[in-house]
């Protein structure tokens, strides 16, 4: 789940560990192999430490690396920003780890590495996961949610801001019953200085 943004913030803090070591410029790729490897190593502590069948989600300063580790010891781990929905993440690992096992022959698990074993389909999972409102159904709802509700939040504040205040509105009300109108004073009051 790297993004531009990402890879760049990746790529400067391997530059600063360069530098803090004594180490002088490097060039992109062998920035790029060190981050690689980097990335590699804390996959495969983290897949270690983990029990089959779990799911866990650990942060390394401003990623948190999804590992998700099945009962039949098959993994994938995701690195992501701390902005990149969880839940999306295990998503694709799941994905990503069904279609695996199925293309791939069990035997090769172990042993087999990009160069030995050819699956294709990752790419376009990749790609169509870096942006997690396009990949997730849940995602884009609850976005198009969030947004509905500032738009109301925002319209509810443009109207009020006309000098009329919502207490003045519900007082002059003939459509509210008295009930309502008491209801809405009890409640404004609760929240106002709390209940009891």
């Amino acid at each position: 789940m790297r993004t531009h943004n990402q890879a760049d913030r990746i790529r400067k803090w391997v530059e600063s560990r360069e530098e803090e070591a004594g180490g002088g410029p490097v060039s992109s790729g062998l920035l790029r192999d060190r981050v690689q490897e980097f990335m590699t190593f804390t996959s495969q502590l983290i897949v270690e430490r983990s029990s089959k069948g779990t799911r866990a989600s650990v942060k390394e300063q401003d990623y948190l690396c999804h590992v998700y580790v099945r009962n039949d010891s098959l993994a994938g781990v995701v690195i992501a920003d701390n902005e990149y929905p969880s839940r999306v993440a295990f998503t694709l690992l799941e994905k990503v780890l069904d279609e695996f096992s199925k293309q791939v022959d069990r035997i090769d698990w172990p042993v087999g590495s990009p160069a030995t074993i050819h699956y294709p389909a990752l790419d376009g999972h990749l790609s169509r996961y870096q942006n997690p409102r396009e990949a997730d159904p849940m995602t884009k709802v609850q976005a198009e949610l969030d947004e509905t509700k500032i738009i109301l939040h925002n319209t509810m504040e443009s109207l009020l801001e006309r000098g009329e205040k919502l207490d003045d509105l519900v007082s002059k009300s003939e459509v509210l019953g008295t009930q309502s109108k008491a209801f809405y004073k009890t409640k404004y009051f609760i929240d106002k200085y709390g209940c009891c």
